[in-house]
């Protein structure tokens, strides 16, 4: 050091901040919630910084680069802080730190393997579930709809995998089999078309449930025939056993509930779905006759839409 130079022995906030890596906004804050003292003023009323308030600083922005919450820091320096500066009052604190990182960490795991699965599925299906996707893979490019997915997305969220898994085996039998496709979409459209003006007592309206009732018996007999219904039973079987994939029961680790699965009735009450009564009624009616069929030992259960 030139014997001509003297360090300071108080600096500005300005070359506070500078040194320790921070704002001089930054420090504001800090004397504004009680986590740095007020330090002396000059004789122009400026804060001045001595030693002892830079040691605390650099402490302050290195524990907060660690992660630890400036309230948790306040509070460590609060209980002792001598001990705050050599580390040994802040263990509750930074096991705390250690945790939420821990979380953090299985979190972007998650994310990036979501994003890594939908890069090889090139497309959205694969931010659904493993059990979901794990059931279409063996479906060629463009065999499945965006319309499919959309439905598999809200039947996980009310169901969870499992039941989204077990509804894929109706896409599954659909994307293979053409002129079952094709009937399905002849059903559909003639459900859409009975819109608000089409009274609940219309003809139509019991004609297209029977026609849906009938397809849908067609469409589970392809399923059994092709043997998807066995590889329904494996997915039943493997849940019991061992749980694959689970929806949280609360807020998941990044805070979020968009992975609990919700109930049934709290789905109809969250989730819209613009159904004229002259729909709502022929999907009465097709439960309806699926309902009677069963009692008389002619039919299968229907099949979710």
């Amino acid at each position: 050091m030139p014997a001509s130079f003297v360090p300071p022995r108080q600096v500005k906030i300005g070359d506070a901040a500078a040194f320790a890596g921070c704002t001089p906004r930054a420090i504001r804050h800090y004397h504004e919630i009680g986590l740095l003292p007020e330090p002396e003023r000059g004789g122009d009323d400026r804060r001045r910084y001595g030693y002892e308030d830079m040691i605390r600083l650099l402490w302050i922005r290195r524990m907060a680069d660690a992660g630890i919450a400036l309230e948790d820091i306040r509070e460590a320096f609060a209980e002792d802080p001598a001990d705050a500066q050599g580390g040994d009052g802040i263990e509750a604190v930074l096991e705390s730190v250690e945790g939420s990182l821990a979380a953090q960490e299985a979190e972007l795991r998650r994310q990036r393997t979501a994003v890594q699965r939908m890069r090889v599925e090139g497309s959205r299906m694969g931010l659904l579930s493993d059990l979901v996707t794990d059931r279409l893979k063996g479906l060629s490019e463009g065999a499945l709809r965006q319309a499919d997915l959309d439905t598999l997305l809200v039947t996980e969220r009310i169901f969870g995998p499992l039941g989204a898994a077990v509804q894929a085996t109706r896409f599954v039998a659909l994307a293979t089999h053409p002129a079952l496709r094709e009937e399905s979409d002849r059903i559909d459209a003639a459900e859409e078309a009975l819109d608000d003006s089409v009274a609940v007592d219309d003809p139509r309206v019991a004609h297209v449930a029977a026609e849906r009732r009938a397809f849908e018996s067609a469409l589970h007999t392809v399923i059994e025939e092709s043997g998807l219904d066995e590889d329904d039973d494996a997915l039943f079987e493997a849940w019991e056993t061992a749980p694959l994939e689970t929806g949280d029961n609360g807020e998941n680790e990044s805070g979020s509930d968009s992975g609990r699965v919700m109930t049934v009735l709290e789905a109809t009450g969250k989730m819209p779905y613009d159904f004229s009564p002259a729909r709502l009624r022929c999907m009465e009616l097709a439960e309806g006759l699926s309902v009677l069929m069963e009692d008389e030992g002619g039919g299968n259960p229907r099949l979710p839409t």
